[in-house]
């Protein structure tokens, strides 16, 4: 099924309440490579359930197991908007992660809350036929007492979705960081089965574990999750400037912009500036930048 535009703009998802398990919290941890050394108690907090903590990235799979959502399904759930309007799909072996933003209006309970998550696409953009093309899409949480939790939006690269007629200007722009050297920068080594581990978290896309898959979708083997990336340079933020003080990040957002593959050594580079923490991560060994446009927002204090 192809994407329809402007149809995919009202598409949304039925709301969704659900809880997540203190498994869940220490599955995500373990998934972005914490716990490596278990005499490392401030990272143990993370991947145990005495005194447990919440990685704040992990707001990308506690709704859902971190699987991609079926949007087809989806919209076949809940009544259409208005006559006439088609529901859009991508072809999920040609989607990569594209951007990602969490904000966490407060900090996320280790466990014992119940959520509703109500999601759907905010903006389409529509590169060239042989192009593809950059959807968006944000889910809110909210508590019991209807008060919002969290925000998270993403962006994911539909390569072979290109041509179905939406704009090509207008995408969000990317935070740029500061041109002075990195005042941190921490080497953090994946593992090369770290996509298989990753993935429990519910994101079983075959591009991720299976080699004929990933050769399918242009890759020599399968490459690491972009979210897995991304929790890794939130990791990086706790570890080099917060001390592991998961409560002080407000929000954290980056662009995603070469593959990873599981065993890749990641640099992770570090701006600081007051409240505001730039950050780019790049893998020494292929000369290439796997994470742009870093950007975490530390609440006051």
């Amino acid at each position: 099924m192809p994407i329809y535009y402007p149809d995919i703009l009202e598409q949304k998802n039925p709301p969704r309440t659900f809880a997540y398990t203190d498994k869940d919290v220490m599955l995500y941890a373990l998934g972005i490579g914490m716990g490596a050394d278990p005499m490392d108690e401030k990272e143990l907090a993370f991947v145990y359930e005495k005194g447990l903590k919440v990685v704040p990235t992990a707001a990308t799979v506690l709704m859902s197991g971190g699987g991609r959502p079926n949007r087809q399904a989806a919209a076949a759930a809940m009544p259409p908007p208005r006559e006439g309007w088609r529901p859009s799909q991508m072809n999920f072996l040609m989607v990569v992660d594209g951007e990602r933003k969490v904000e966490l209006h407060k900090p996320l309970p280790p466990l014992g809350a119940t959520f509703t998550a109500q999601g759907g696409t905010i903006g389409a953009y529509d590169k060239g036929k042989d192009k593809g093309a950059v959807i968006v899409n944000e889910t809110v949480w909210t508590d019991e007492a209807g008060e919002k939790v969290a925000t998270i939006t993403g962006s994911t690269f539909a390569r072979g979705d290109g041509g179905f007629g939406g704009p090509s200007e207008g995408a969000p722009e990317p935070h740029v960081v500061p041109t002075r050297k990195p005042d941190r920068s921490l080497d953090i080594q994946t593992r090369p089965d770290q996509a298989l581990l990753y993935r429990l978290n519910g994101d079983r896309n075959p591009l991720h574990s299976d080699p004929e898959s990933a050769r399918r979708s242009g890759f020599p083997r399968p490459i690491l999750h972009g979210l897995c990336t991304y929790g890794i340079t939130c990791r990086a933020v706790l570890a080099g400037v917060l001390d592991y003080d998961a409560e002080r990040i407000l929000s954290h957002q980056a662009r995603f912009s070469a593959p990873v593959f599981p065993g890749d050594l990641i640099t992770v580079d570090l701006w600081v500036d007051g409240d505001v923490i730039s950050f780019e991560a790049r893998v020494k060994d292929r000369n290439a930048t796997v994470i742009k446009g870093g950007k975490t927002v530390l609440r006051a204090g």
